[in-house]
């Protein structure tokens, strides 16, 4: 199963500039996902972040890794995922191995470990060109928006 950006957008409340996940390319309902963020040199943090030698803060390959998680679990929920955020509650082991840049299509995977009292722990990676170039163990969990 795949999704496109439409259905990426009607899964995550994110916007440009801070929408990271271009596509779903495949999804193992409640385990698994994989998703791709086309790297452009358009990117609004380029700007700033080493200009000259333009690269993809860290912490936004992490929010991608993130993001990816949200769509993993907003999957399957049917439309209770449009009162809820998937909020960011801890990250561990995260280790970034390589740079990305303008031009590389970073392909984030993402695997559900375990689920305990509504938390999700998941494996992240971030690939370029098959190259791991960050990981991290994330724990997400879906709160009530705001209304």
């Amino acid at each position: 199963m795949e999704f496109d950006i439409e259905k990426v957008m009607e899964l995550l409340p994110h916007r440009y500039p801070f929408l990271l996940v271009d596509r779903v390319v495949e999804i193992e309902q409640g385990k698994s996902l994989t998703a791709i963020k086309n790297v452009t040199v358009n990117e609004p943090f380029f700007e700033g972040h080493f200009p000259g030698q333009p690269i993809m803060p860290g912490v936004l390959v992490l929010e991608a890794m993130a993001q990816a998680t949200g769509l993993l679990a907003f999957s399957d929920m049917g439309d209770a995922h449009k009162s809820k955020l998937y909020m960011l509650v801890g990250i561990d082991k995260a280790r970034f191995r390589n740079q990305v840049i303008p031009g590389d299509q970073l392909l984030l995977t993402v695997t559900l470990m375990r689920n305990m009292r509504g938390i999700g722990m998941y494996q992240c990676k971030a690939s370029v060109n098959d190259e791991v170039v960050a990981e991290a163990e994330m724990m997400c969990s879906a709160q009530d928006r705001y209304q």
